[in-house]
Parts: structure tokens; C-alpha cells; sequence
């Protein structure tokens, strides 16, 4: 069987870890797979069985520079620790085929480390291919060097990659309207379609997911994917929740402010929730998607796992677009103008504002009803067949 090392750095929320983990899901049915993650450990998150698993000593990200975790630490000795691993399993495994997710058009923050690795990959006397994992949208956003990252970054693909799989519909959005430089670059580009989560067959259901589903009420959802971001919806969604109990008072809000929340503002989350019996704050569920397969209405940040889960159900939904992220707002605009959502503005959080919206988005009738199977949402296995596809012409030629 052959092997592919997938490496990906996750540093401000979840969404690339849990695209990764779905992609492995697929590729570990016909590859061994030897997956090396760079981020904090996500309490309830299954990864697949079959696939190896190595944490790299941990790192965090901050306006492009990496900081240590753990202050007793010393930031030169765990990035030598992590570059040492990288290149030792890299070393052990023996992959023919490399996976790096975001890079080179994010994460340049990380490159004493991934530079290092591509260049083994150069001296490597077995042949293996390298290749960029992306999602659909990506330097959307003004920045003052973004002509010298976007060079750069076609310098990258060009010196090292072999292939770039864009995890889009290219119907919805193809690469060149965010990133102009696309005929500077000469590695084949594939797009496969979204990534979108599919329900597991063997999902793990807590006391609490048991709970939630058996309640007879009309679910609102409210998320924000990793909880860093979106701490202005939660606080909008609670101080709303008196005033949603009087307009639809069968409906039952259900909020998960993400794992990556700090104790302290999920503690004053809950002091302010106290007392709000149309109310249910949690930090994680790995079944979102089963939630919003129940859910009347989800309400989540604009992030690219979360929409695809909105596509995937059909669920009615508003996105309030992290103001962090241009990435959502180019997205979840595009789909609002498709009339598949509704787009929030800031705004819109005042608790009277938000209950509004809340009524007119559940009461308004939906042109469309049924999960939106018009967009390309396999992403998963039509990226396992393209490497496939890629290994076997290597090997042939080879």
C-alpha cells in the first residue's frame, strides 16, 4: 500500500484540522496515511483509526510571528524540537507522497520548519510527490506586502510542488479571484469539489448530544467553530435569548462557543446564560452536522467546514462573517446573493435586532428546501482518486 504523510499546522480555530480529518477519512481507504499535526488538541475529535498520528510540541501563532504555549519554554529549542520530529518521521516513513495543508499561500510563520522538510523531500532517494491542500478562497484580504507574499508564494509552488488541489467548486469560486497570480504558477492545478462532512456511521454520542436530541422543541444553532472568534455572537445570541422566549417560545436555543474558548469567557458566558431555560451553552459536539441536520435555523460564523455542513443539510441559516477573516465574507456574500442565507452585519447583535432577524429569517418562505445538491461536495474522494491517479504515474515512470 502506498504512503502519504499529511502535514497540517492549525493555529486560530479548527476549520483546517477538521477539513484534514475528513480528507484522511477517504485517503486512509486506499493509502496508509501518517498524519502530523501542529495545533491544540481538540477534546472529542475522532480521528480515523487506521491513521498514525504525531503532534508536533506546540506552537501559537501571533500577527505572523510564532510564541511558545508554555512560557518556561524556549522558542528556539521547541521550533528546532518540532523540525527535528517533522524530518525524522518524514525519515521513518518513507511516504510517496507528501500532503501540506495552506501552505505555501498561508502559514509562512512555520517555514523553519516546512522548508526543511520540502528540501529532505528534494534529497529523498525515493521519489515523492509533494502537494498543497487548499481551501476555495484565500488572500482575499488588502495587506501592505501582498504582492511580495503572492510572489513569493508562486516561488514555493514553483520550486517544490507537484500538484495544487483547491478544495472548491470551481463554478462557485475558482482560485484567480482571490489570488491574481494563478498564471505564475506552474504546478497542475485540480480543483475537487468541497470537502464536506459526511454523518459517521459509528459517531460517538455524549451524555449531553443524547441530551439535545431529545428534546422535543425546534432547534436554533448557534456556533462559532473553534471559539476563538465570535465571542460577540455568543454574547448577542444569550442576551437575546429573553426576548427570543417571548416570540417563538416552543424554540430552544443551542449554543457551542468552541473548544478553543478560554475558561474564564466561557465561566462569564455561563453567569450570564443563568437562569435562561429556553437556553444550552456547550463548548463542543463532533456532531455538528447531525445538529444541524435537526436544527430550524443554525447561526454561525462564516467559516469554510461550518458552510459546508450549512450545504451539506440545507439547514436555513445566517452567517455573521468573522471580522478577522475576509475569507468568510467573500463566501457566505456570494451566498447570500444565491439566496441560500442570510448575511448579518454587526449591527444586527443588538438583542432586539437579532431577535428580529431571528423571526423573519424562520418565518420567511425559502425558495429552496432540500440540501443543495447542486454544489460539488466530494471533495474527499475525488482527492483521494486524483493522488491515486498521481502516485501511479509517478511510480510508472519512476
Amino acid at each position: 500500500m502506498k504512503k502519504i504523510l499529511f502535514y497540517c499546522q492549525y493555529h486560530l480555530g479548527m476549520g483546517h484540522l477538521v477539513r484534514s480529518v475528513e480528507l484522511m477519512r477517504s485517503l486512509a481507504s486506499e493509502f496508509q496515511v501518517c498524519f502530523v499535526k501542529g495545533g491544540t488538541d481538540v477534546e472529542g475529535l475522532t480521528l480515523p483509526e487506521n491513521v498514525e498520528v504525531v503532534t508536533l510540541p506546540l506552537l501559537l501563532s501571533e500577527n505572523r510571528q510564532v510564541k511558545v504555549a508554555d512560557p518556561s519554554q524556549n522558542l528556539e529549542t521547541v521550533k528546532q524540537q518540532r523540525t527535528e520530529t517533522l524530518l525524522r518521521i518524514f525519515d521513518t516513513f518513507q511516504p510517496d507522497c507528501l500532503i501540506i495543508e495552506g501552505y505555501p499561500f498561508k502559514k509562512y510563520q512555520f517555514e523553519f520548519e516546512s522548508i526543511p522538510l520540502l528540501e529532505r523531500v528534494k534529497t529523498s532517494l525515493k521519489p515523492v510527490k509533494v502537494v498543497c491542500s487548499l481551501r476555495d478562497v484565500v488572500m482575499a484580504q488588502p495587506y501592505a506586502d501582498r504582492d511580495e507574499v503572492i510572489a513569493t508564494t508562486c516561488q514555493r509552488l514553483n520550486q517544490y510542488f507537484d500538484l495544487l488541489l483547491v478544495h472548491s467548486d470551481p463554478r462557485f469560486h475558482r482560485l484567480e479571484e482571490s489570488f491574481p497570480a494563478v498564471s505564475e504558477i506552474h504546478s497542475p492545478i485540480h480543483y475537487t469539489g468541497f470537502v464536506a462532512q459526511s454523518l459517521l456511521e459509528q459517531s460517538v454520542w455524549s451524555k449531553e448530544d443524547l441530551a439535545d436530541f431529545s428534546r422535543t422543541q425546534p432547534m436554533i444553532l448557534i456556533s462559532v467553530g473553534g471559539g476563538q472568534l465570535g465571542h460577540d455572537l455568543l454574547e448577542a445570541a444569550i442576551a437575546a435569548s429573553p426576548i427570543m422566549k417571548k416570540h417563538l417560545p416552543q424554540h430552544h436555543l443551542q449554543i457551542f462557543t468552541g473548544p478553543f474558548i478560554s475558561s474564564e469567557k466561557f465561566l462569564r458566558l455561563q453567569q450570564t446564560a443563568t437562569g435562561s431555560s429556553n437556553l444550552t451553552l456547550r463548548k463542543f459536539t463532533p456532531n455538528l452536522l447531525a445538529y444541524m441536520q435537526k436544527a430550524s435555523l443554525s447561526i454561525s460564523l462564516g467559516g469554510y467546514n461550518t458552510t459546508m455542513n450549512i450545504l451539506r443539510t440545507g439547514v436555513n441559516a445566517m452567517i455573521l462573517p468573522s471580522n478577522k477573516d475576509w475569507e468568510q465574507t467573500v463566501r457566505a456574500e456570494k451566498l447570500q446573493s444565491m439566496g441560500l442565507l442570510r448575511l448579518l452585519q454587526p449591527a444586527d447583535l443588538q438583542p432586539e435586532q437579532l431577535a428580529d432577524q431571528i423571526v423573519q429569517t424562520l418565518t420567511a418562505t425559502r425558495s429552496v428546501q432540500q440540501p443543495f445538491r447542486s454544489f460539488e461536495l466530494q471533495g474527499a474522494p475525488k482527492t483521494t482518486a486524483l493522488l491515486k491517479r498521481l502516485i501511479e504515474q509517478s511510480a510508472v515512470a519512476a
